[in-house]
């Protein structure tokens, strides 16, 4: 890990902002951008091509030590596969929860995701940025919100797709990941103690992207 490279770290629960904060950031610093969650969507996308049972930790982090991926032009490919569109549906987030619980996966993606460290900066949008892979990272954002907050907004997003989906059961399926998140033994979602606190509730993304985008030129740049 190169700890001369400048790094942002964006920490939060699912439908937070995180990744439209991070994407952002990235954008107006122009930084690279490492979206980890889309690491394990990618381990589980790719498990359920290859039927493997997704809660088998051996098979798991056999398969994600195997993977060749890039992120060329904001598209995901895998093994010269395109997953850009399979690995965003909400089925998929909630496989990618339970594989990002398995140690021994956590263990195997680490190292990949250490190696988007490269100049001119950072930013690292995921659940364990500024606690595990980058705990020097000399700015940590925890982005939270309301778990009704955060499931509005994907109702909203889901809607404006054209998509039929009940508010009722995005918040159970918010709450249950939170949950595991949170539990898990290994490197669990919860904010290092030098982040910055941010609850997005009442905010507006611009708001949010302001207040980082300040604290960053006061720390990062």
């Amino acid at each position: 890990m190169n700890n001369s490279v400048p790094v942002l770290a964006i920490d939060g629960p699912s439908g937070s902002g995180k990744g439209t904060l991070a994407a952002w950031m990235a954008a107006e610093l122009g930084w690279h951008l490492l979206d980890s969650g889309a690491l394990y969507r990618i381990v589980a996308a790719m498990a359920v091509r290859r039927r493997l049972d997704i809660d088998r930790e051996p098979s798991m982090r056999a398969l994600a030590e195997s993977l060749r991926i890039a992120f060329p032009n904001g598209r995901v490919l895998v093994d010269d596969l395109d997953l850009t569109d399979e690995i965003r549906t909400e089925d998929m987030g909630v496989l990618a929860s339970r594989v990002a619980a398995l140690p021994a996966v956590r263990t195997a993606i680490l190292a990949v995701q250490r190696d988007f460290a490269q100049a001119p900066g950072l930013v690292a949008d995921g659940r364990d940025m500024g606690t595990v892979v980058f705990p020097h990272a000399g700015l940590k954002i925890f982005l939270d919100a309301s778990a009704e907050a955060r499931a509005e907004r994907r109702y909203n997003q889901l809607k404006n797709k054209g998509l039929s989906v009940s508010l009722r059961d995005l918040l159970e399926q918010i709450q249950e990941r939170d949950a595991r998140d949170r539990e898990r033994a290994t490197a669990p979602l919860q904010a290092a103690h030098d982040a910055m606190l941010i609850d997005s509730t009442q905010m507006t993304i611009q708001e949010v992207c302001s207040t980082v985008m300040q604290a960053a030129k006061q720390q990062l740049l």
